[in-house]
């Protein structure tokens, strides 16, 4: 394996690894350990095989691409737009307007059954052909592969052949993961999309017939069973090693993997091994998909067998622990930290560590690195705007669609800018902002409620976050200071709470924004205290948006708290409390030096003039627009010219 590394190194590649196959949109159940038929409500993830692989690969670092079709429509637009925030290449993916992207119906009704259905009729990604496939696309790569399904139907399996063909005559690796699906073979019906084996001549003739092709050939005892035409698996592997010289690996579920490299030994036990995970399983769909990825990494790092294997078991054995496919995958981070800590509890869904980690290395908001920065225009104001004197809730709701108008016309849907904007008054104006591309915030909070209380819409259990879209982010002002009785911290914190743990059920970053210095006089550690107490309770914000502090001291104890229980924060926004735009300056010029800093959410300082003229019909909506684009877009360059200022930005 080392050789392999050694040889890349050599050749000058864009991507790692380029999949090519099915993709599919999977609708998971949500309701755990009842019929399929009993289902109220469904997750929707990205699915099929190759696409899980990609995105499992890109996860753990590697650069990988897919060859795919999708439909022209909402969920084919889905898959391409997950696949680049998971940051794998979609310039293989060809768009079908003739066909539908293909759907699946996944449950989990226990341990060992997990009821499927595909609906894959005629679907996008079964209608590739040979002329899909792009050969300076296949020579960007160090590695193709291939799953076993697109080798069952007479045009996918040229598409595939030639991918194939084109990687062997260059030198570049190829890896097969058998993926047996009796279903998609047409070997099983419409309601056994859950079988993993039914023995057929057929299927084992075909994939015998491309099995010459590849370095790597993946799959379970029973997938080895189909391609080796044998019912005994060292028989079977006997039968495919006659085919091919592929390295070929055995997963074994809770016994882990093994590789052969060579001849197949009388044992099972006698091949190349890594450590198999003890863990309670709670969802099979997938974790082969996720093995894989993690084999991948290794194999095409060089690594011994020994490490590769031990990625793929522990990659798998992430997989089986948590709802959904793609979703379930880890970072690298995250699988370097499992495989150092090792296995704390055995139901690692519920390992509230490693779960953090999963979750922070995961997401998909922006910014992902210091450079990124994020300008916020705050108008979720709700009583503010209620005590302007003209205002009206039909005013307000108006008033809204302007600010957004502005905060458009400023973005002009570049990156590194946002909104805040409440349900309440600014319905209409979020549903226009999803068209945008912007970062959304949205208050969860009733203004000025201390001790905390929710918006309506929220509802006393958080349940009103179940109807967000993913893209929002739960936003929460919480007013409190260091000295504040025991009392009232005990009902902030039981609510924050609440909000977080409601918030990270529904998939939603936590926005937690806090201001002290509204309840009494604050010093450099207060905004540190506060920031104390929630960590110590166990919760973990994504976004901080804080008072801008005065001085470096004041910021080194921020700092410090926050590096202490959670370095993989998002970061935090500066806000305004309608401060002048002189004096935002002289802040942001402190607050850009810090790196947990990653822009500001400001408001009254841009709209409030502008609000009270036109609520009283001294200025006409263009007129507004204008006026806010301009504080809007002059804060910007304020910022920005702050952040140029830090030379690690520079």
């Amino acid at each position: 394996m080392v050789k392999i590394a050694e040889r890349f190194k050599k050749m000058d590649k864009k991507l790692d690894i380029i999949t090519i196959g099915r993709s599919s949109v999977d609708l998971y159940g949500t309701q755990i350990g009842g019929r399929l038929e009993d289902m109220r409500s469904f997750s929707k993830y990205i699915g099929g095989s190759p696409t899980n692989i990609a995105c499992g690969a890109a996860r753990l670092g590697l650069k990988s691409g897919i060859i795919t079709a999708v439909g022209d429509e909402h969920m084919g637009r889905f898959i391409k737009e997950q696949l680049q925030k998971e940051g794998v290449s979609i310039k293989g993916i060809k768009t079908d307007p003739e066909r539908l992207t293909a759907l699946v119906l996944l449950g989990i009704r226990d341990n060992k059954q997990f009821p499927l259905i595909f609906y894959r009729e005629n679907c996008a990604d079964m209608a590739l052909t040979t002329e899909d496939i792009d050969k300076n696309f296949i020579l960007s790569a160090k590695c193709i592969c291939a799953t076993g399904t697109h080798l069952s139907h007479k045009n996918v399996e040229a598409a595939t052949l030639k991918a194939l063909n084109i990687a062997r005559e260059n030198n570049i690796k190829t890896a097969l993961d058998i993926d047996y699906r009796p279903n998609l073979w047409g070997m099983a019906g419409h309601s056994d999309g859950e079988s993993r084996f039914v023995e057929s001549k057929y299927v084992t003739k075909k994939l015998q017939s491309t099995l010459g092709l590849f370095d790597l050939i993946v799959g379970t005892e029973e997938e080895f069973h189909i391609a080796g035409g044998a019912l005994n698996t060292i028989e079977a592997l006997r039968n495919v090693r006659n085919e091919s010289n592929a390295t070929l690996i055995c997963k074994r579920g809770p016994m882990g993997a093994v590789a052969f490299e060579a001849e197949i030994p009388d044992s099972l036990e006698d091949g190349h091994a890594g450590p198999a995970f003890e863990i309670d399983i709670f969802n099979v769909l997938g974790a082969g998909d996720g093995f894989m990825s993690g084999l991948l990494r290794g194999w095409l790092d060089g690594k011994d067998w020994s490490v590769a294997l031990t990625y793929a078991n522990a990659c798998g054995a992430l997989a089986v622990s948590r709802h959904g496919c793609t979703p379930a995958y880890p970072s690298w981070q995250e699988l370097q930290f499992f495989l150092r800590r090792g296995i704390i509890q055995p139901d690692l869904r519920n390992d509230n560590e490693l779960e953090r980690i999963h979750w922070s290395t995961n997401r998909h908001s922006k910014p992902k690195s210091r450079k990124e920065t994020v300008k916020v225009f705050a108008f979720d104001h709700r009583s503010q705007m209620q005590a302007i004197k003209g205002a009206t809730p039909s005013k307000i709701a108006h008033f809204k669609q302007l600010c957004l108008q502005a905060a458009i016309q400023v973005a002009d849907d570049r990156d590194g800018f946002g909104i805040l904007c409440d349900e309440r008054f600014g319905r209409d104006a979020l549903y226009k902002a999803s068209e945008h591309n912007f970062w959304i915030g949205r208050p969860a909070e009733l203004p000025g409620s201390r001790p905390l209380r929710f918006e309506k819409q929220i509802g006393i259990d958080c349940g009103g976050l179940s109807e967000w879209p993913k893209n929002h982010i739960v936003k929460c002002l919480c007013f409190a200071h260091p000295s504040d009785s025991e009392e009232i911290w005990l009902a902030q914190i039981e609510k924050v709470r609440r909000l977080y743990i409601a918030s990270r059920r529904n998939n939603l970053e936590f926005l937690l924004e806090v201001i002290a210095s509204k309840v009494t006089d604050i010093d450099d550690h207060s905004i540190a205290e506060v920031l104390q107490k929630f960590y110590s309770s166990e919760i973990y914000p994504d976004w901080w948006k804080l008072e801008p502090a005065k001085n470096n001291e004041s910021w080194n104890n921020i700092n410090q708290v926050i590096q202490r229980h959670d370095p993989l924060v998002r970061g935090i926004l500066i806000l305004g409390l309608e401060t002048s735009q002189n004096e935002l300056a002289e802040s942001f010029e402190v607050a850009a030096k810090q790196s947990l800093v990653k822009g500001f959410a400001v408001g009254r300082t841009i709209f409030a003039k502008t609000a009270e003229a036109w609520m009283n019909a001294t200025l006409d909506d263009n007129q507004a627009i204008a006026e806010m684009a301009k504080r809007y877009k002059s804060l910007c360059e304020v910022w920005d010219a702050a952040t140029m200022q830090d030379p690690s930005l520079a």
